[in-house]
C-alpha cells in the first residue's frame, strides 16, 4: 500500500550516511580542485557578509530588524557554497564524521582542513581587494563603509574566550544548516534548510571564522578613509587574534557538537 503522508526529504539515518560518504569524496579531492573550490568559497561567503553589512547600514532599521534581515542577506553565502559547489572549512568540520567512521585518516582530515582555510582565507582577500578598489562602501555617503569599520571593531576587540564560545555556537548552527540541506533533494529545498539556521547565528552575533576574512580586512582597508570612533584599535594583530579562537571555537562546534554526536547515534552502531 502506497504510503500516504511522509517527507519528501532525506531522514536523520540517511543524511548521516551521505554526510559520511561526501567527506570521503571531500578529503581525497585532488589538492588543486581543492584549493579552488575553497577559493570560491571564501569569495562566496565574502559576497554574503558584504550583503550583510550594505542591509544592516541603514540606521533606520530598530536593532532586531537589522539583525534579522542582515542574517537573511547573510544566508547567500552558504546557499551558493551548498548549491554552486564550493569547499568550505567550516561546513568540512563534519568530515569528523568520516573521520571516527575510520573512513578517512587524520592526515587526511588535516589536509582537507588545512588546504581548504587557506584557500577561504585567500577568496575571502581577494573579494575584500575588489570591494575596496570598486569603492563600493561610499554607498549611501559612506554609512556602508562606516558600518564596515564597526563590525570590525567589534570583531577585533572581542575577549578570546567570547569569540571561543561565539565560535562553537556559529558552527552548531553552521554545520547544521549542511545537515538539513543534504536532507533536501531539490534547490528549493536546500535554500530553504540553509537559511534559517544560517541567519540565526548571524542574527544572534555569533562568530565565523572564515565571515571574519572578510569581515575585519575590509574594516582595516576602510578605517583610514572614514572617520569611525575607535578605528585605531583594528589593525592585523586584532585580525589573527580574532581567528584563533573563533576557528578553535567553529571546529569544536561542527566536529564535536554535531559530526560526532551524529556519528554516536547513527553511524557507531554500524561498526559494532
Amino acid at each position: 500500500m502506497a504510503e500516504i503522508f511522509g517527507f519528501d526529504c532525506y531522514s536523520p539515518k540517511e543524511i548521516a550516511e551521505r554526510v559520511e560518504t561526501v567527506g570521503v569524496t571531500k578529503a581525497r579531492l585532488p589538492l588543486s580542485s581543492l584549493f579552488i573550490l575553497g577559493v570560491l568559497a571564501g569569495g562566496f561567503i565574502g559576497l554574503g557578509a558584504l550583503y550583510f553589512t550594505l542591509v544592516t547600514s541603514d540606521a533606520e532599521l530598530t536593532f532586531a530588524a537589522s539583525q534579522l534581515l542582515g542574517g537573511v542577506a547573510f544566508s547567500l553565502g552558504l546557499v551558493l557554497v551548498v548549491v554552486a559547489g564550493a569547499e568550505l572549512f567550516t561546513g568540512n568540520n563534519l568530515l569528523v564524521m568520516a573521520w571516527a567512521s575510520k573512513r578517512i585518516t587524520t592526515a587526511e582530515l588535516v589536509k582537507n582542513w588545512s588546504a581548504v582555510y587557506l584557500a577561504n582565507l585567500v577568496g575571502a582577500f581577494g573579494l575584500v581587494i575588489l570591494v575596496y578598489l570598486s569603492h563600493h562602501w561610499q554607498m549611501n555617503g559612506a554609512a556602508v563603509g562606516a558600518n564596515a569599520v564597526k563590525i570590525a571593531i567589534a570583531k577585533a576587540t572581542l575577549p578570546f574566550w567570547d569569540a571561543f564560545f561565539k565560535g562553537i555556537l556559529c558552527n552548531i548552527l553552521v554545520c547544521l544548516a549542511v545537515w538539513l540541506a543534504l536532507a533536501g533533494r531539490g534547490v528549493v529545498d536546500k535554500i530553504f534548510a540553509v537559511t534559517f539556521p544560517i541567519s540565526a547565528f548571524v542574527a544572534a552575533g555569533f562568530e565565523h571564522s572564515i565571515a571574519n576574512m572578510y569581515f575585519i580586512p575590509l574594516g582595516i582597508l576602510v578605517k583610514d578613509q572614514i572617520a569611525v570612533s575607535g578605528s585605531e584599535q583594528l589593525s592585523w594583530t586584532g585580525f589573527f587574534a580574532n581567528l584563533l579562537p573563533v576557528t578553535l571555537g567553529n571546529m569544536i562546534g561542527g566536529g564535536v557538537m554535531v559530526a560526532l554526536i551524529y556519528y554516536l547515534v547513527y553511524r557507531r552502531r554500524l561498526e559494532n
